[in-house]
């Protein structure tokens, strides 16, 4: 699903459009409301000069004002009293905010994977209770959609850690799994030094190929969508997508040519998404 972001995931914020004028106007007061409880809370785990316990006490307070939410009770500052709204009215479980949460609180404790199943527990608190939460408030939470929205949400939030490498790494993170590394010979220093050889290609090939066949597996959620929801869905998937051929396309250098959408690949894109339905 759609992470909500300045262009569409709550995972990552950058890529996709929040609340868009895609959306029925219905569910933008509602997503818009997650959005901003969401991008909040990862900024408290990523910006500014924090030190990482004051990072982690201002996400535990992020925490209690959700067990107000989940208590009944009246939350204490505006942006939760719209998130309670927003849950209440669509019987969005508490639970999926509380996994976002925890997410990012990993964020500040922990730089490295040691595995790709490692990096998918992380993905399942970072991403996909983002397409749960909509999936929710589109009333739409079945089982089969909640398992192609995973994929899609997933798919989304690798693609954001292949399109940041360079960024992550000057935060010292590296979502690239060690194991993975050491299969291509890959080593650290070399993401440093922006170092684009045959070993990095193969091994950012590999992640592009299945990060691509997941997006895939994901997209027919899109056709189960009615509407405006399904073409922003649509949208959200083909723009991934793309996002993956400019990186084929770049030569996986990534490092002096971040993949990006510009205002050029939108129409192209939301006609593509228009023709899909």
């Amino acid at each position: 699903m759609p992470g909500i972001s300045a262009q569409a995931s709550v995972a990552h914020y950058e890529n996709f459009p929040v609340a868009s004028i895609l959306l029925p106007r219905r569910y933008r007061t509602a997503v818009a409301a997650v959005y901003h409880f969401a991008r909040h809370a990862d900024d408290l785990a990523d910006e500014g000069d924090l030190a990482p316990q004051a990072r982690l006490d201002a996400l535990a307070d992020c925490h209690a004002e959700l067990e107000r939410i989940e208590r009944g009770e009246a939350a204490l500052t505006p942006r939760y009293q719209a998130l309670a709204v927003a849950l209440r009215n669509h019987a969005v479980p508490v639970s999926l905010c509380h996994d976002l949460l925890s997410a990012f609180e990993q964020d500040v404790t922990k730089q490295r994977y040691a595995d790709f199943g490692e990096l998918m527990q992380y993905c399942r608190r970072s991403a996909n209770p983002v397409g749960r939460i909509l999936l929710h408030l589109f009333g739409k939470a079945e089982p089969r959609l909640l398992a192609l929205s995973d994929g899609i949400c997933t798919a989304l939030q690798l693609i954001n850690f292949w399109q940041d490498v360079a960024l992550d790494w000057r935060k010292d993170r590296v979502y690239l799994p060690l194991d993975e590394l050491a299969r291509f010979n890959v080593s650290e220093a070399q993401i440093g030094q922006g170092e684009v050889d045959a070993n990095w290609r193969r091994l950012m090939a590999f992640q592009v190929d299945r990060t691509r066949r997941m997006l895939q597996a994901g997209a027919p959620l899109a056709l189960q969508l009615p509407g405006r929801i399904g073409l922003e869905l649509r949208l959200t998937v083909l723009g991934g997508d793309a996002i993956l051929t400019k990186l084929q396309q770049s030569g996986y250098d990534m490092f002096r040519h971040r993949p990006v959408l510009t205002g050029r690949d939108w129409p192209r894109l939301l006609w593509r998404a228009w023709r899909k339905r």
